[in-house]
């Protein structure tokens, strides 16, 4: 139980990172969105806000990747299309509401220490796509350019739809990347 009511409270904060920003993600607000006790706080996260959304990231992260990995050995332009995929179904389930918790934090945070974890998130997708790019027929230099080029190029438009409450920014940049990783395969 005490477990549960833990990873309900990181999952509530990726979801208020995700839509609401670094400043959306108080702990006020993540015991309102998940139904934690109070006193649960400070019980899980000894560290305080920066420990639970260091967690968050390191959540949000690792189910990235896992989703990433269900297309390991399959063509680039097919593990492409699955990383944007899933910013696309983010933006349509969210109604255009939500965008990357780890662009929330490194964008908003003050401290070091968060900026650093959100840093080594980004390397840890980064290189994860870059991984899976290379086994899906990319040289390795192409490998890690077009997997920074798809997570900054992706981040952007889900930036851009948001904005602009459309998704079209998002397709048109979508649209490119696959062109570009079809002709790099």
């Amino acid at each position: 139980m005490a477990n549960e009511v833990r990873t309900r409270m990181i999952e509530g904060a990726i979801v208020l990172l995700a839509q609401r920003g670094l400043q959306g993600a108080s702990f006020s607000e993540v015991l309102e969105l998940t139904g934690a006790p109070r006193g649960s706080v400070y019980h899980h996260f000894p560290g305080g806000k920066d420990q639970l959304v260091a967690e968050a990231l390191d959540l949000a992260t690792t189910r990235a990747l896992e989703l990433l990995q269900t297309k390991a050995g399959a063509s680039a332009v097919e593990v492409a299309e699955l990383f944007i995929g899933g910013w696309r179904a983010l933006l349509v389930r969210s109604e255009l509401r939500a965008g990357c918790s780890l662009l929330a934090v490194t964008v908003a945070t003050d401290s070091p220490e968060l900026r650093e974890h959100a840093a080594n998130a980004f390397r840890r997708w980064r290189s994860g796509l870059a991984d899976l790019l290379v086994q899906g027929g990319l040289s390795a230099e192409d490998g890690a350019k077009y997997a920074a080029a798809l997570l900054a190029a992706s981040e952007g438009a889900v930036v851009m739809a948001r904005a602009e409450q459309d998704l079209a920014p998002f397709e048109l940049v979508a649209s490119a990347l696959i062109e570009q990783i079809r002709q790099a395969s």
